[in-house]
């Protein structure tokens, strides 16, 4: 089981600490596609999966998504956080024994799904259906006058639209402050993506490296290559995610680097509970 290089206590502690920090913007991995993103006091949730709902669901399946690595923190325990999003509804990413301890502890908290998933979200989550705020392609929501998240449609496998035209999967751009980070939810790197996320200059990009392998019969996402490809054709540093989770689906990190070597890209390999700092 691989452990959190700072986990529970010792990584709140290492949150709070610069929590009121005037100057930079920090990044912790979770583990999987979660991240936690800190800015002058703003604290921004993506993605989180910090339960095993999933290892509990398939123990006894043909598909048993046996844990790599322990949990970093227990939900209940985030309870200073402004913004939570979901890219789209797969478990690892609208994770209801996740959010539903994250919304009771944050009250004022503000909710940032895909438009098309809001009826399922709120029959996951029991929740009020208007209390998410529902984005599409080219849509915003601006937490305050230095905090925007900008939605961008996600391949995972197909860039899916329901009834309304609305995009089922998506990828968001945080611009806060000075920054500007891409994190991609689940997606193939489909034509036209890299234009769309240089376009917002970002500092930072989060991407999945786990591959698209139809035999494990989930959907996919970029490889380690392809990732790093992505990386040199947009800028900015790019931190691998979704790997050392479930050991039917993973990638081993040291094919990421070998990958951002060759591309000649700046890069961090994150461990969980670690943190990019800038």
């Amino acid at each position: 089981m691989i452990q959190p290089i700072k986990k529970d206590e010792e990584l709140l502690s290492d949150i709070k600490a610069t929590a009121e920090e005037p100057e930079g913007l920090r990044i912790w991995w979770l583990g999987q596609s979660g991240f936690l993103i800190q800015w002058r006091g703003v604290h921004l949730l993506l993605d989180p999966y910090l339960s095993d709902s999933l290892t509990k669901k398939y123990a006894q399946t043909d598909k048993p998504h046996v844990r790599m690595s322990e949990l970093v923190i227990s939900p209940e325990k985030l309870d200073f956080i402004d913004l939570v999003t979901s890219s789209h509804n797969h478990s690892d990413h609208l994770d209801a024994e996740t959010l539903k301890p994250i919304l009771k502890v944050n009250p004022k908290i503000r909710f940032v799904i895909p438009e098309a998933n809001r009826d399922f979200v709120a029959e996951r989550l029991g929740c009020d259906p208007n209390l998410p705020i529902g984005l599409t392609d080219r849509q915003s929501y601006f937490l305050n006058e230095a905090t925007a998240i900008n939605a961008i449609p996600s391949a995972h496998n197909e860039l899916d639209k329901n009834e309304d035209g609305f995009h089922k999967y998506l990828g968001y751009v945080i611009q806060i402050g000075p920054y500007s980070i891409y994190h991609s939810g689940d997606t193939l790197w489909y034509e036209g993506l890299e234009k769309r996320v240089a376009s917002f200059k970002p500092d930072v990009l989060l991407l999945p490296i786990n591959g698209n392998k139809p035999e494990r019969n989930v959907a996919g996402n970029m490889s380690a290559s392809e990732a790093s490809a992505f990386g040199k054709a947009v800028g900015g540093i790019v931190v691998p995610h979704h790997y050392h989770m479930f050991e039917f689906n993973t990638e081993d990190p040291q094919n990421f680097r070998k990958a951002a070597a060759k591309e000649g890209i700046p890069y961090q390999v994150l461990e969980i509970g670690g943190k990019l700092e800038l």
